[in-house]
């Protein structure tokens, strides 16, 4: 009787964990019980330390909200796998959190599973030959996880954003998906004061401010927030234009370049066009040598002195 009730409880915390709120009907019918016994279940969570908030009414409504201490959470497989790897990548890669991201691995993965081991090794050696540390402006944790609380839930976002000639201006959207693009941090959102759909670089994004209106999640052209966001950065203008042409098949140099998305073009079954323009030389660079293969390049006069320049501290290196 006992083991049945830990696990129900388990169970209960795994489902409020899933949803941002739930009525009483659809989480005792869930579990099984009836309305009686979920609220002892309930109060039971409340009691280990689990802040769950009840709304009044004939069934009642509960949902899981920030209290004074952090209780434990509850991981699926591909949840964990995921926060793995993505703790792996925080480790090195955001400003302020490395040796956070570090400890927090290291909790992780003392009790990570063998089975789900090779999963994470295998995603994390996939995502090492196209994954690089940006010597550009780097993501701030706080304005990051800020962000990501407003696109699962919906929430209009106030905030102030600096354009590429560092002209401010205030918007107000609704956020949708948060996307990395080659060490760059992107916001999908949907621009109320333009009507249209919007990226936004988030080391531009200043004084972010919750609105406390929800609306209903709004669909995405084409449903590839990624896709959609590499399209619009092709399109965009760029500092520094460097064109390469590829002697291997568009396929292979997607599967390898997985944030150049619609810059990679198709000349013919052997070889492909690859539009690394950008506005930071370094990056140009490592875009090159993440192709693997030998190309011919079209690019600005200070690109080519960039590139001669790595080059030959490269092979002063070298000997």
């Amino acid at each position: 009787m006992t083991s049945d009730m830990t696990a129900r409880t388990l169970r209960l915390l795994s489902l409020l964990q899933t949803r941002r709120e739930w009525s009483g009907a659809d989480l005792a019918d869930h579990l099984g019980v009836t309305v009686r016994t979920l609220r002892r279940d309930i109060d039971r969570l409340r009691e280990l330390g689990y802040p769950v908030d009840s709304s009044r009414g004939h069934t009642g409504g509960y949902r899981l909200s920030s209290g004074t201490g952090l209780p434990p959470l509850l991981l699926d497989d591909a949840e964990a796998v995921a926060v793995t790897v993505a703790l792996r990548t925080a480790a090195g890669g955001l400003t302020g959190i490395e040796e956070s991201a570090l400890r927090a691995l290291a909790k992780l993965e003392q009790v990570l599973p063998r089975r789900l081991r090779g999963q994470v090794t295998a995603l994390q050696t996939s995502l090492a030959g196209i994954t690089w540390e940006s010597r550009g402006p780097r993501a701030d944790p706080a304005l990051l996880a800020a962000l990501a609380v407003a696109c699962r839930d919906h929430e209009i976002i106030t905030f102030d954003y600096a354009d590429r000639q560092g002209t401010t201006t205030s918007r107000r959207a609704e956020p949708c998906h948060l996307v990395d693009s080659g060490g760059l941090w992107y916001l999908l959102a949907h621009d109320i004061g333009r009507d249209d759909w919007r990226i936004f670089r988030l080391d531009r994004i200043t004084d972010p401010a919750p609105t406390g209106r929800r609306v209903p999640p709004r669909e995405i052209p084409g449903a590839d927030p990624a896709a959609f966001v590499a399209g619009r950065l092709s399109a965009a203008p760029t500092r520094y234009r460097a064109v390469a042409t590829v002697h291997a098949p568009a396929d292979r140099i997607r599967a390898r370049t997985r944030y150049l998305a619609t810059r990679i073009q198709p000349v013919d079954e052997t070889s492909c066009r690859v539009d690394a323009s950008d506005d930071h030389l370094p990056r140009i660079a490592q875009t090159l040598i993440g192709l693997d293969t030998d190309y011919t390049l079209d690019a600005d006069p200070a690109v080519l002195t960039y590139l001669r320049a790595t080059a030959e501290r490269t092979l002063h290196a070298v000997g």
